[in-house]
């Protein structure tokens, strides 16, 4: 039986985790929540109260990494409330976190890291983007991210492959729930990019399964209609109030491709029209 890390058992982490278990891996799960402990013991997951700030870390790295030949990183940049009209100066939260972490990484068993990005790290592009397309991030969280992919990926302790997700839904989670009723939304027609928590779960197991490392991938449905007919469609189909969009076609959006996960993974998508 396989061992391996996930650093964040959140709304990812953790159904990523039943699904390790499921396909023979045993697993250490982490969490900041000292309630949410026994929700992982109870599921199986070996679990650990790990805390990751700008100056330190907290509890136990070296127990959590041991024995682990994989570590997958799945935390949040939570960097929105500093974008959003803080009066606090932006600062390198996220990529101090990843610094501090790198050092027991190093001293461990880990032999290979799976980085769990976002496609934000390419910005407002209005193109078609592939894994070659040069990331201009436009949000700080963006850019955080980017710097701490390549933090990890210039290591020479271990092997890293990146994985940007688009905009991340689910059963418990959908966008349209926030843009139900609002008014004057901007780019209508703009694409959506996004993919279902149980695609995430499997690209991430086909990454492991096909020792798919040192890469960096796109993980995005390939289904891309506007925001104003996906929304409005989901809108009906969830009986929420319709969102109204702006009469305007010069909407801005990127269209993330897959490429990678479709010709390296040769992965088939089990929600593909989300």
């Amino acid at each position: 039986m396989k061992q391996i890390s996930i650093l964040g058992c959140g709304w990812l982490g953790l159904p990523l985790a039943k699904a390790m278990l499921e396909n023979g891996f045993s697993v250490n799960g982490s969490t900041t929540s000292s309630e949410k402990l026994s929700v992982l013991k109870n599921s199986g997951i070996q679990p650990f109260l790990i805390t990751l700030s700008e100056n330190k870390v907290d509890g136990d790295p070296y127990k959590f990494l041991e024995n682990s030949k994989i570590l997958i990183i799945d935390i949040p940049p939570k960097l929105r409330s500093l974008e959003q009209g803080s009066s606090s100066p932006l600062r390198r939260t996220f990529v101090e976190k990843i610094k501090n972490i790198i050092p027991y990484i190093e001293k461990s068993t880990v032999e290979k890291v799976l980085f769990i990005s976002s496609t934000s790290v390419y910005g407002g592009s209005d193109s078609m983007v592939t894994e070659e397309t040069i990331p201009l991030p436009n949000t700080e969280s963006g850019r955080q991210l980017l710097q701490s992919e390549q933090l990890l990926q210039t290591n020479q302790n271990f092997k890293t492959t990146v994985l940007r997700f688009g905009g991340l839904i689910g059963e418990d989670r959908h966008p349209v729930r926030f843009l139900a009723g609002k008014k004057n939304l901007d780019n209508p027609m703009a694409p959506i990019n996004l993919i279902h928590q149980n695609d995430c779960s499997g690209v991430i197991l086909a990454i492991l399964q096909q020792n798919c490392w040192g890469k960096t991938l796109n993980a995005v449905t390939p289904y891309h209609p506007s925001r104003k007919d996906y929304y409005t469609q989901k809108a009906i189909e969830k009986n929420l109030d319709l969102p109204e969009f702006k009469n305007e076609f010069n909407s801005v959006g990127k269209t993330i491709l897959n490429g990678k996960i479709i010709s390296v993974l040769k992965y088939t998508f089990t929600e593909p029209n989300l």
